[in-house]
């Protein structure tokens, strides 16, 4: 959602009027766009919510209507819930005076292609994700009876044709059923999305080149777009950007000025991951032994969870400013579990990522930040894994030792 509000925010200073979708429980991460809207002379008021009843799902407890606040298992319903505001969304349109002339909808929407078919405007496409998943989940989804028997799947005609063993595939490949209704919908909505009038894609040419090519190539009408990171497009405070839920009070960043440049540990797992009691307790360890000063985010209801350190490092419970910390200076290094907007902030930050890919996207960004460009250092992976203390010592301690190639190569990226 935070890529999307970003160019939202950006296509608003070009003067366009734009009306947003949301539902109640939602309304509120709008309020820093909104705001930014009404106190913008260029922007002219010109961003309006558009408020509807979250459709209910038998799968889905009351009240929930983001996945931070289920977790990953949420997609599938929530999506499959959202699919349900075609005939409201298509009731209001016919009523409008001055309705809309495009539909700019996130690639998980893929019904959006469908509803903008029988509103006769254009569809535009938007991926939050990057290009390589982008390809990745086009051929999977266009191919998906045929990959699923394979142990190792080779992406014939992508760039440098490359293979992922079964568990690194992203999640909906491979939780995918033919009988589930709900989830052939969603593998719909991504063939659907190749027939947009046009993509939108959160990367840019330095990072993903060759698959904008391949996309590009794929849809052929070339209006295939990149145009992150959008979140320097935003104008948004590094110090709320995100944030949904209170802080800790524990002023991070004057911690931070205490320490020595590149000589901090970043560790985050993203809004949707709860890792479990074993895992928390084994990445504590891991982190102490390795002798690196370290900042860990942890959800509010582990903090209990987190073994006693030394005073090395610092734990915040609950949200904190992630993209202040990583432009900090004293931050050489993020264990991360490779979501994209984690990426892209830490790819700003000109911060080396320590990759635990657990599911989801998380396994290709992983390869195009290790593989294709050198700009991370594997950790673990798997979502369930517990960690060998010693071994995640090591890797963290030597990863953030010197001028480790890795770390020069994130500096230059961020170039």
């Amino acid at each position: 959602m935070l890529p999307l509000l970003d160019l939202t925010h950006h296509l608003a200073t070009h003067g366009l009027t734009i009306t947003i979708l949301v539902t109640p429980k939602n309304l509120s991460i709008l309020n820093p766009l909104l705001s930014s809207s009404s106190s913008s002379s260029s922007s002219n008021n010109n961003i309006q919510p558009l408020v509807f009843p979250f459709p209910p799902h038998p799968s889905l407890p009351s009240g929930v209507e983001n996945v931070k606040d289920i977790g990953n298992h949420g997609n599938v319903p929530i999506i499959n819930s959202l699919a349900k505001l075609q005939d409201p969304i298509i009731q209001w349109f016919n009523s409008h005076p001055n309705p809309p002339v495009a539909i700019l909808s996130d690639f998980f929407l893929g019904w959006t292609h469908h509803l903008a078919n029988k509103l006769r405007i254009p569809r535009i496409c938007f991926f939050s994700s990057g290009a390589f998943l982008t390809a990745v989940l086009d051929y999977g989804c266009r191919n998906i009876s045929s990959f699923r028997s394979h142990h190792t799947t080779i992406f014939h005609g992508l760039p440098n044709s490359p293979s992922f063993s079964w568990e690194h595939i992203p999640t909906l490949l491979r939780v995918y059923k033919e009988s589930d209704p709900e989830l052939e919908a969603i593998i719909d909505g991504h063939v659907s999305n190749a027939s947009s009038w046009g993509w939108v894609v959160n990367t840019f040419d330095e990072l993903e080149g060759p698959y904008m090519e391949y996309l590009t190539t794929l849809t052929g009408h070339g209006r295939v777009f990149d145009v992150g990171p959008v979140s320097l497009l935003s104008g948004s405070d590094p110090m709320t950007r995100g944030r949904l839920e209170p802080g800790s009070e524990f002023d991070v960043l004057r911690w931070l000025d205490g320490r020595g440049d590149g000589s901090v540990v970043y560790v985050c797992f993203g809004s949707q991951k709860f890792l479990a009691c074993d895992q928390m307790e084994a990445l504590g360890i891991g982190l102490e032994d390795s002798g690196i000063s370290y900042v860990w985010v942890v959800k509010s209801e582990q903090g209990g969870l987190v073994p006693a350190g030394s005073g090395r490092g610092v734990v915040i419970k609950g949200w904190a400013p992630q993209v202040a910390i990583l432009s900090h200076r004293a931050v050489g290094g993020f264990l991360s579990h490779c979501g994209w907007n984690s990426v892209l902030e830490s790819i700003l930050g000109g911060v080396m990522i320590l990759a635990w890919p657990m599911e989801a996207d998380q396994y290709v960004n992983a390869r195009l930040l290790v593989e294709d460009h050198g700009v991370a250092v594997r950790v673990c992976e798997g979502p369930n894994t517990v960690p060998n203390s010693a071994q995640l010592a090591r890797i963290i301690a030597e990863s953030m030792s010197g001028d480790k190639v890795e770390k020069l190569k994130a500096k230059e990226m961020k170039k």
